[in-house]
């Protein structure tokens, strides 16, 4: 009997429905709230009213474009967290309303968990044990992945995330939210002409917060001696700062592969779309004959075949949760 799962993934500005039948994505939509530019980030309230609008119609597209039936469905899938407790809520009282309108079995997904597994989403797969450099807005995390549900972590940030450096960046550059893309777009028009310091953080824990004050200093400096510096010097600024937060996170995991010893690596996250640090993983690989794994685009960013992915394996465990569960805005 084939195991046919509704995921519903609803932990920050994204929502997002799929179907996953026996580890294939029969279909995986994502509602986006362009809302958020206005504001310069993700305003929570509206978030979870944004997703209450939209999951309806989200779940209805992702079931008619699976070409499957409501009753076809074995589990339902959702993210417990991490992640906005408001957005969070929304999608698991559509989950819980709709297990028990169809009485089926709820599967509980960590956010973090299911960006890992999303290289399971497609081939090629990488093999275990693998490390895993997970990077998002939120989060920038090295992951030893020994299994599907066996993973530890073994770097995170002290401080901010990757991607939050990317977006304060852009905030003080003047860019629209969220600012990572454009600065990748931007810093293929320039090039890394300032340098900027790498943190010096003892073993595989990353900081963010001293570059995002480097950068502060460096531009209010500049601004001093010619007020238009930012707007003639953009693409370089952009491209300057790309690479700095690139190399911190890239030396990071090469130490991490050389402590380990293990040599399959993959990045996943929001911020594993970022063109550089893909070139940078690829590069890498070749260089020394790692085998690395890198997503599509779609499995990057905020998806549900992440979190029916990874719903499949505990769905095989029978790793299930009553009524009685509750979102948990930080959850390891």
């Amino acid at each position: 009997m084939s195991t046919t799962i509704l995921a519903i993934e609803s932990s920050c500005d994204d929502t997002s429905a799929a179907v996953i039948q026996d580890e294939q994505v029969l279909s995986n939509v994502v509602a986006n709230q362009a809302v958020h530019k206005l504001y310069g980030g993700v305003v929570p309230e509206v978030a979870s009213r944004a997703h209450q609008i939209n999951i309806v119609p989200v779940v209805d597209t992702a079931i008619k474009k699976a070409g499957i039936q409501k009753q076809d469905l074995t589990a339902i899938a959702f993210t417990r967290g991490p992640g906005l407790m408001g957005s969070l809520m929304v999608g698991l009282s559509f989950a819980k309303s709709f297990a028990l309108s169809y009485q089926l079995p709820m599967i509980e997904v960590n956010h973090m968990q299911a960006h890992v597994l999303a290289h399971f989403a497609e081939d090629p797969k990488p093999n275990f044990p693998f490390l895993c450099l997970t990077v998002s807005g939120g989060h920038t995390q090295i992951v030893l992945v020994r299994d599907h549900l066996d993973m530890e972590v073994i770097g995170s940030t002290i401080d901010d995330a990757a991607g939050e450096a990317f977006d304060k960046t852009g905030k003080l550059l003047g860019l629209d939210y969220p600012a990572g893309p454009i600065i990748d777009r931007l810093a293929k028009e320039g090039t890394p002409l300032y340098k900027f310091p790498e943190p010096k953080i003892e073993g595989l824990d990353f900081s963010f917060s001293g570059l995002k004050t480097s950068i502060l200093y460096f531009l209010k400096k500049e601004l001093k001696n010619n007020p238009n510096f930012i707007e003639e010097n953009k693409a370089n600024i952009c491209a300057s700062v790309q690479d700095r937060i690139v190399s911190i996170l890239m030396n990071k995991f090469i130490k991490a592969a050389e402590q380990t010893g293990i040599t399959e690596l993959a990045i996943a996250g929001g911020v594993s779309a970022n063109s550089a640090l893909r070139a940078a993983l690829t590069n890498l690989g070749e260089e020394k004959g790692w085998n690395t794994y890198i997503p599509q685009f779609q499995y990057c960013t905020d998806n549900a075949a992440m979190i029916g992915i990874t719903a499949c394996y505990k769905y095989l465990k029978r790793e299930f949760v009553g009524q009685d569960v509750t979102p948990l805005a930080r959850w390891k």
